[in-house]
């Protein structure tokens, strides 16, 4: 299975190299990141002052929400802002023991070690991380039978920053040992156009406030496709017009890209029309719409279901997921007459 699915898509949360490529684009600082976060943005603030204060290390931190929202760039800020070394690893990408122990002994005091997609860490990997984080050891066993014997590695003083975009599957033990939470939810349209405006202003991108907006409200609620999205309409405004980012530019490149207006793309209604074509609007389960669609589960559940929750479009029950009205009336398809909306709506991690 892919480790980023639907990494594709142009409208994807998951990181591509081409993001990667624009890293002078992403905030630096705690201010610079506040767009839309104050909340969380006021509280990592009083957390990594008194840290410092104390000259202690900062509490272990786990950030949950969809792809593409600022977690990775905000592990970042809190090592620059706490003035210490940043460590980047991945669940699917630790998977013996050793991997992970290899990364824990070359930990200097103080810094940070950021693991993405934390909840897909193998189970024995991660109870190795328990006494890690709780005790600053690990106890690591060698030889087996009559001639094992446990011995204790001291490790320096660290924080580690979970980022996972499924909370619920995190086990209790791992859990328990986050003494700070933190959810990033999407982006407003308004706030998605500041972050388009910084990021024109860095590209040195002539860009019209009307044509920001356009960007905004295809964006998804997401930082990340924002930023692509103005990468791939500045290239239609240089060939296609003056250079300059227009309303009328964005919205023909944009539709060119098949990004309607709501920020749907084509496997986002694809997804819809065939929940409402083969299965009458829903309930149907997860698996046999990816089957129908001959995409992969991980694809539908991780990249495009939350999008399409939020703006609700879909809701997920007991039963399966099913069409609202607002799905019916954006495809322009009549609603079924005996449709009836139910009022649980599951949570993504269920």
């Amino acid at each position: 299975m892919d480790d980023q699915p639907g990494r594709h898509r142009i409208v994807t949360g998951h990181q591509r190299d081409e993001d990667e490529m624009n890293f002078a684009l992403r905030p630096r600082t705690l201010e610079e990141y506040d767009v839309g976060q104050r909340q969380l943005i006021d509280n990592l603030r009083i957390s990594i002052d008194a840290a410092r204060q104390r000259q202690d290390v900062l509490e272990h931190l786990l950030l949950h929400g969809p792809p593409g929202l600022g977690k990775t760039t905000l592990a970042h800020i809190i090592a620059r802002e706490m003035e210490s070394e940043l460590h980047r690893s991945s669940g699917p990408a630790l998977e013996r023991p050793s991997d992970l122990v290899g990364i824990l002994t070359n930990l200097s005091r103080g810094d940070v070690l950021f693991i993405d997609e934390i909840h897909r860490l193998p189970r024995i990997v991660e109870e190795y991380l328990y006494s890690a984080m709780e005790d600053f050891r690990i106890d690591f066993v060698v030889d087996s039978g009559p001639y094992a014997k446990s011995i204790p590695l001291h490790l320096e003083p660290f924080t580690l920053v979970g980022a996972t975009t499924r909370a619920g599957l995190l086990t209790g033990p791992m859990r328990e040992r986050f003494g700070i939470f933190h959810h990033i939810d999407f982006y407003t349209p308004e706030q998605l156009e500041k972050i388009a405006a910084r990021a024109a202003s860095l590209l040195e991108i002539d860009m019209t406030s009307d044509g920001c907006r356009e960007l905004a409200t295809r964006a998804r609620g997401t930082a990340r496709i924002v930023c692509r999205l103005l990468r791939r309409v500045r290239d239609y405004a240089q060939i296609k017009g003056d250079g300059s980012i227009t309303r009328e530019i964005a919205h023909e490149a944009l539709d060119a890209m098949g990004v309607d207006a709501t920020g749907l793309d084509d496997l986002d209604r694809k997804y819809l029309q065939t929940l409402i074509s083969y299965y009458d609007g829903g309930p149907a389960g997860l698996n046999a719409l990816a089957a129908t669609l001959a995409e992969d589960e991980g694809t539908l559940e991780e990249v495009v279901e939350p999008y399409l929750l939020k703006i609700g479009f879909v809701i997920r029950t007991s039963r399966g997921r099913q069409a609202t009205p607002a799905a019916y009336q954006h495809l322009g398809i009549a609603p079924r007459e005996e449709s009836t909306t139910p009022q649980e709506n599951l949570p993504l991690d269920m």
